[in-house]
């Protein structure tokens, strides 16, 4: 049935898709999604609504025993946790009064800010546009479907060139070898999007989560800590999966379902699709940062491997809880900012300060959305967080899984499974963990799971379903780059073609993260732990 369904998408024009069980399914998520405000006026809207709700809440007198032992940091001597009432004078001194620093205190914000300024100078010097061509270009044609998926999940360390330099280039590569451009297409967003939290390196992802899941997890926990490193391990381990799983849907499921391509369905010269290969000054600018990249790193290996390492732990001498960790964002920084200028500098797109500075900014620039969105997010935060709803909301929720014997690792399923479905309305990474952390979090907690192991099956529901949203910000680059080479291409054929990604990507991720965690017993990142004793 699922060939007629897509048979069916492939042949009617874009204003005749609301046919058929599967585009009628589309045609409502994009009705929905449509329906939902901004991510900004929605923050501001759950603001107002906590408000209201905690003046209702505390009016009838909302409370919940607090599970952590007598004696515990920020427990109340009698164990009663009561709902704080911002519908008061009392609330709205703590409103006008912490709203600046509820935006400047939020850890994602300056995290995410320092983080991009060292992705930014590798970006706009030409870096990793050179770094992702010769990956894919370079590849034999036997590998060359693995080497899209691959490079583009790395490339979601700096996302838009993944969308905008590799699924076009990915999409060319595959015409060339005489396949369907569109396989191509589709294998590249199938990395780039479905792939998003999967990478070898740190990103700006990783510290962007661990700060929204910090303070959730300090409802339970007041001196816990999530690092930017806490899903590192699994992350890893996942860019494998996502490639092989990746490759083998192309090759075995999208590929042979979209045939022989037909040149005559594009709409545009195809003689002009020419492939820009690496220039001899872009390959030594390749090799001079591969090298300045390893001294880099031998450097700060220095400051961490050695018994003696200046950025361990003072204390203990452990890697754990060491200045090298907690101030990763920084290397971060640095290993992509100096190999960066250095590749700029051998292939002239960088000649001094002022053009790391223009790139800096350029990216600093393009930011502004963003920083509206932290400021409205931090409040909502920091509202839960005041009012105790959150909290309360963690324990009686935790009380229901108990109640209903849901506190086995197959609670994760449930959890992945209601991320994935959420995505399709609100498809910001952040804006949704926002949301959602403050809730699940604590919830999981209290029924005995650790926050990094929490925010990993997270990061699973949060991709998966980015490439069958209309909802995801580059799904309209994604369909203008497919209409070139198939002029009467809509958004049911497009999400019909990425479906399948999405469902072997949700069952390989999520038997991944059971083998990793419960088979096994492996940490998703350096010293984080898998279960939590409240």
């Amino acid at each position: 049935m699922s060939n007629a369904v897509e048979t069916q998408a492939q042949e009617q024009p874009d204003n005749q898709q609301g046919k058929g069980w599967f585009n009628r399914f589309l045609a409502t998520v994009e009705f929905l999604g449509n329906m939902l405000p901004h991510p900004i006026t929605l923050f501001a809207m759950f603001c107002i609504a906590i408000v209201v709700f905690s003046g209702i809440a505390d009016w009838m007198g909302l409370s919940a025993i607090d599970p952590r032992p007598e004696g515990a940091k920020g427990r109340d001597p009698d164990g009663i946790i009561e709902v704080v009432s911002l519908l008061s004078a009392e609330g709205l001194q703590k409103i006008v009064t912490g709203l600046v620093t509820n935006f400047t205190g939020f850890a994602p914000l300056g995290t995410v800010l320092v983080a991009l300024l060292g992705v930014s100078v590798a970006e706009h010097s030409g870096l990793l546009s050179a770094a992702m061509r010769g990956m894919v270009m370079g590849a034999s044609k036997r590998l060359v479907t693995f080497m899209v998926v691959f490079a583009a999940i790395l490339s979601n360390t700096a996302s838009e060139l993944g969308y905008v330099v590799l699924i076009p280039l990915a999409a060319m590569i595959f015409h060339s070898l005489g396949r369907h451009p569109l396989a191509g297409l589709a294998a590249a967003f199938a990395g780039v999007s479905g792939g998003y939290s999967a990478n070898l390196l740190l990103g700006t992802i990783d510290p962007l989560l661990a700060g929204i899941t910090t303070p959730a997890a300090q409802m339970i926990d007041p001196s816990y800590q999530v690092g930017p490193e806490a899903n590192w391990y699994f992350m890893m381990i996942s860019v494998f999966l996502i490639a092989i799983v990746g490759t083998l849907v192309t090759e075995k499921i999208v590929e042979p379902r979209l045939g022989k391509y037909n040149p005559d369905e594009a709409s545009i010269d195809l003689g002009e699709n020419n492939i820009e290969h690496l220039s001899e000054k872009e390959k030594s600018g390749l090799k001079w940062a591969g090298f300045t990249l390893l001294i880099v790193s031998a450097l700060l290996a220095l400051t961490i491997v050695p018994e003696n390492g200046i950025l361990r732990h003072p204390e203990t001498g452990e890697v754990a809880g060491s200045p090298f960790l907690k101030g990763i964002v920084v290397f971060i920084f640095v290993t992509f900012a100096i190999p960066g200028f250095v590749y700029g500098r051998v292939v002239g797109t960088m000649k001094n300060d002022r053009d790391i500075i223009d790139a800096m900014s350029k990216s600093m620039s393009s930011m502004g959305m963003y920083i509206v969105l932290v400021f409205f997010a931090a409040q909502f935060v920091a509202f839960f967080k005041w009012t105790n709803l959150g909290t309360i909301l963690a324990i009686n929720g935790a009380a229901l899984l108990q109640a209903l014997n849901l506190t086995g690792p197959e609670v994760f399923v449930l959890f992945i499974f209601m991320c994935a479905l959420v995505n399709l309305s609100l498809g910001s990474s952040s804006a949704q963990w926002a949301v959602t952390a403050p809730i699940f979090v604590p919830m999981l907690m209290l029924v005995g799971y650790a926050p990094e192991t929490i925010q990993a099956a997270y990061r699973i529901g949060d991709s998966v379903t980015n490439l069958i949203t209309p909802m995801m910000s580059y799904f309209g680059l994604i369909l203008a780059v497919a209409t070139k080479y198939k002029k009467d291409m809509g958004i049911g054929t497009l999400v019909a073609t990425m479906l399948p990604y999405s469902m072997f990507f949700f069952i390989g991720w999520v038997a991944l993260f059971y083998i990793w965690v419960f088979g096994f017993g492996l940490p998703v990142g350096p010293n984080s732990p898998i279960y939590y004793t409240p």
